[in-house]
């Protein structure tokens, strides 16, 4: 081999082992390269993540079931049913929305232990609807069919009515006055928001309701507590501070 063939031998290996140094890939991988490069020379980005990171309080504060639009309408509609006054905030600052959320994106949402066979009979005045939709897709639909309601009668969606005139779409759907959803009366969507609103405001936040245990502080509930033995011989009335579930994880 000559020396120029040498010279050119080694400028091409010395390249090849350059590029592979500087994209990564002698670590095993460019994704892998990637991430090692961004934590030697991307400490701006670093600092950006851990301060997103610090905004998320509560990992429970996400969305596993609704789009955007239709949270947005439960948080409107949650906080009607249950709105703050002066003892204390509603629905919305509650989370009830997010425990909502969690509850139609679970087992409990597709109906999984519930009876779902025929037959199906058509029910007296003082029964309620054998509702044939799963409870998820009751929600969904009566999301769109409150939506479909308010431009019926005030041309705007729900989300942009006045409180009185949000009160006055949800009286509707309550009496089974909104129309029928998919074959069901718009009572028993009714009946089902009102029914997790209550449950978003009051359950353990680890459902992703109550938020901060400030549902429970309302009512002076003392939460999940293993035990009252030092309270219950007390000569004085103890007023105790909420304890959620994961208050017990490190005792």
């Amino acid at each position: 081999m000559s020396d120029e063939e040498k010279n050119n031998l080694e400028e091409t290996s010395n390249s090849r082992r350059n590029f592979l140094k500087n994209s990564g890939l002698a670590l095993g991988g460019l994704v892998v390269g990637g991430a090692v490069g961004g934590l030697i020379v991307g400490n701006e980005s670093e600092k950006d993540t851990d301060k997103d990171a610090a905004q998320v309080s509560n990992p429970n504060e996400a969305l596993m079931f609704f789009y955007p639009d239709e949270f947005q309408t439960t948080v409107a509609a949650s906080e009607r049913i249950f709105p703050a006054d002066d003892s204390g905030p509603g629905a919305a600052e509650l989370n009830a929305a997010i425990y909502i959320d969690h509850q139609l994106d679970s087992q409990w949402g597709v109906n999984a232990r519930d009876y779902r066979m025929g037959p199906w009979y058509k029910p007296e005045s003082t029964q309620g609807d054998q509702v044939r939709l799963l409870r998820k897709d009751l929600f969904r639909l009566g999301l769109k069919r409150l939506d479909a309601y308010s431009n019926e009668k005030f041309k705007k969606d729900f989300v942009d009515l006045e409180d009185n005139e949000q009160d006055d779409v949800l009286a509707a759907f309550e009496k089974g006055e909104a129309g029928s959803i998919s074959g069901t009366s718009s009572a028993e969507f009714f009946k089902l928001l009102q029914k997790l609103t209550m449950e978003g405001v009051y359950a353990d936040p680890m459902y992703g309701g109550n938020n901060k245990m400030v549902g429970w502080s309302m009512r002076k509930y003392p939460g999940t507590r293993m035990n009252y033995v030092e309270e219950v011989v007390s000569d004085k009335f103890v007023e105790l501070k909420p304890q959620s579930l994961n208050s017990h994880m490190n005792k």
